[in-house]
């Protein structure tokens, strides 16, 4: 981690945030559907409540959450069971008022900047499933839920919603590689473990080479050496949103934003099936 990224996705949350919340001042229906069965306002809700939670999540002492009752679910949860932490969040966190929602939510990200500035941003802290993420992953991840969950009401509204790839390669190297390099704890648990050995190198004009080598439901992150089974070379902004279903896979390689190769390209739909986004 370098010290531009930490100050990257520091600029970044306000930024995005602020883009969120202008965008909820907007809504002409909040009961419309954005997300599955979720209401703008509910997918609304649903980020204020990560901002929330990461308001004391944030600082690793082990200290009380701001909502009771999600401490027991947040550590058991995988990434077959996140449904159902989702739909209890909010149930805790009952807001559904586009602006007071946008308020609360420009409140609570100036709160997780407050609490994160003197912080070791590589500093592992406790996260969904019993996984450690490093602090400044928390802060790309965060930013990551305003874009993808920006895009699902911007489409709702028929309004437009900028992705950048620059941010969602912070969200790939300092959330994901970072939750890898720490520990994944038990959210890929439910999966089928397999003993075949699957490795993907990830190349970018944003991110560092690297490489995700999965084997008996574990993934390692290493560096690359020219034996991956799949080579993908991707612009960020169209991989991640790909990686949380709001880009079919075809699109995404239509759009050449996702470019695959390597000697067992075959291998990655049993590598996706696996490795999903919570």
């Amino acid at each position: 981690m370098t010290v531009e990224q930490w100050e990257s996705v520091r600029a970044a949350l306000p930024e995005v945030g602020g883009r969120f919340a202008d965008l909820l001042t907007g809504v002409p229906d909040p009961h419309a559907r954005s997300l599955g069965e979720w209401s703008i306002a509910e997918t609304a809700s649903h980020v204020g409540m990560i901002a929330l939670m990461y308001t004391a999540m944030i600082r690793g002492d082990g200290g009380p959450l701001p909502l009771p009752g999600l401490e027991d679910p947040i550590d058991a949860v995988s990434v077959d069971s996140i449904a159902r932490m989702n739909a209890l969040g909010l149930r805790l966190y009952p807001e559904r008022d586009p602006l007071r929602l946008a308020e609360r939510l420009r409140t609570d990200i100036a709160e997780v900047l407050l609490v994160s500035a003197d912080l070791d941003p590589e500093k592992p802290v406790w996260w969904l499933g019993g996984s450690r993420v490093p602090v400044a992953g928390v802060l790309a991840h965060l930013v990551n839920e305003l874009l993808v969950h920006g895009l699902d009401i911007a489409r709702a509204t028929g309004r437009p919603w900028r992705i950048p790839a620059r941010l969602e390669a912070l969200f790939l190297e300092l959330f994901l590689f970072g939750m890898v390099r720490n520990d994944m704890g038990h959210l890929l648990d439910d999966a089928t473990p397999s003993p075949r050995r699957i490795a993907v190198e990830f190349r970018s004009a944003y991110t560092t080479p690297a490489v995700l080598a999965l084997q008996h439901g574990r993934l390692r992150l290493e560096p690359p050496n020219g034996t991956a089974d799949i080579r993908l070379r991707f612009d960020p902004a169209i991989l991640v949103p790909m990686m949380f279903g709001r880009i079919s896979r075809l699109r995404a390689t239509l759009l050449g934003g996702v470019r695959i190769s390597g000697p067992r390209p075959w291998l990655l739909p049993e590598f996706l099936r696996t490795v999903r986004m919570p």
